[in-house]
């Protein structure tokens, strides 16, 4: 439900800036929260840049939340310090209000309004005007799939329309950075895709997006880079590909042809830096393949010429959940 702010900064004070996309919009250092003895967060180390996307990745109670609340000013640091926008939200935190919009996990609205309403009510209390939010909200509406139910009561929302209009709501008030926490749940196979593509838009329009979720292959569709939490603390921090590339060991690649997993098998081995060359016990049409240097291309031309073009030729660790399955496991 939306709370009430103090008016909003002006039109121009609130877009991005032309070179957005190298203006630090949220930093923390040795930020840490205590609960007794507790740590919840401990000791993070963050830096996120308008214009990209940055996925806070890990299972519920790994202290993604705790550091949004922190980001915000809903909750004091034990230690260290946190800016949002240059501003630090312990001190200043209607001012980070006024400029950052946060979607909860759980959005909750005035059930017996309509979402326009709703919409109306949020644009009110951050001083808008009234033909441009009207417009705002047209638009909104439209970009998140609820032109049909604008007009109906939230009441009659699913839990999954509601955080689509919790998105909207996010986006009404214009701000310069959008603090997502877990923003698909309960949204069907083609909302989600609407909905990452329109944060993805968000993003390459200046704004700097916070995306906390534990669904890491929509992390990686969307993120520029990601940090990953386990027991409150980062593990590791950087672009998917890079993570991958620092965690993983020897290559090993997945192969798979149209031919017999004998044939193909012949012909891998055959080709210069191959080491070994078995079927995956867990799919046997897949080609489990260890290799010494990257020999990708002259497999391809050796299957190729052979007759068998790879359906399938992959470096075993390149998904976000092997890379995340890794520094978990490590960490614990």
């Amino acid at each position: 439900m939306a709370v009430a702010e103090q008016p909003a900064d002006s039109t121009e004070s609130r877009r991005p800036k032309p070179d957005a996309e190298q203006t630090v919009a949220i930093r923390t250092r040795a930020l840490t929260k205590r609960y007794g003895d507790f740590t919840a967060v401990d000791s993070l180390d963050l830096t996120v840049r308008q214009g990209e996307v940055f996925g806070l990745l890990g299972p519920n109670g790994a202290g993604k939340t705790t550091t949004i609340l922190m980001l915000l000013g809903l909750s004091e640091p034990s230690d260290g310090v946190a800016r949002v926008l240059g501003l630090d939200p312990a001190r200043d935190p209607r001012a980070v209000k006024r400029r950052v919009g946060y979607l909860p996990d759980a959005v909750g609205f005035y059930g017996g309004l309509t979402g326009r309403e709703n919409l109306r009510y949020t644009a009110r209390l951050n001083a808008i005007p009234t033909v441009r939010a009207e417009e705002s909200i047209d638009r909104l509406l439209d970009q998140v799939g609820l032109t049909d139910a604008a007009d109906h009561k939230v009441d009659t929302y699913s839990r999954g329309m509601k955080q689509r209009l919790g998105l909207a709501d996010v986006l009404v008030k214009e701000p310069l950075v959008a603090i997502l926490d877990e923003p698909t749940t309960s949204i069907d196979p083609t909302g989600v895709a609407e909905v990452l593509h329109l944060i993805r838009e968000l993003a390459d329009d200046g704004m700097a997006v916070l995306l906390s979720s534990h669904l890491l292959h929509q992390v990686q569709q969307i993120c520029d880079r990601v940090a990953i939490f386990v027991g409150g603390k980062v593990v590791a921090q950087g672009a998917p590909n890079q993570l991958a590339e620092q965690s993983r060991g020897p290559m090993v690649l997945e192969i798979s042809t149209m031919a017999s997993i004998a044939a193909a098998r012949t012909v891998v081995t055959g080709v210069s830096g191959v080491t070994s060359a078995e079927p995956d016990p867990r799919d046997p049409r897949v080609l489990v393949v260890t290799v010494d240097r990257d020999v990708r291309a002259d497999i391809a031309r050796a299957l190729t010429s052979a007759g068998q073009p790879p359906v399938l030729l992959r470096r075993q660790g390149d998904e976000l959940d092997e890379v995340y399955r890794r520094y978990f496991e490590g960490a614990a």
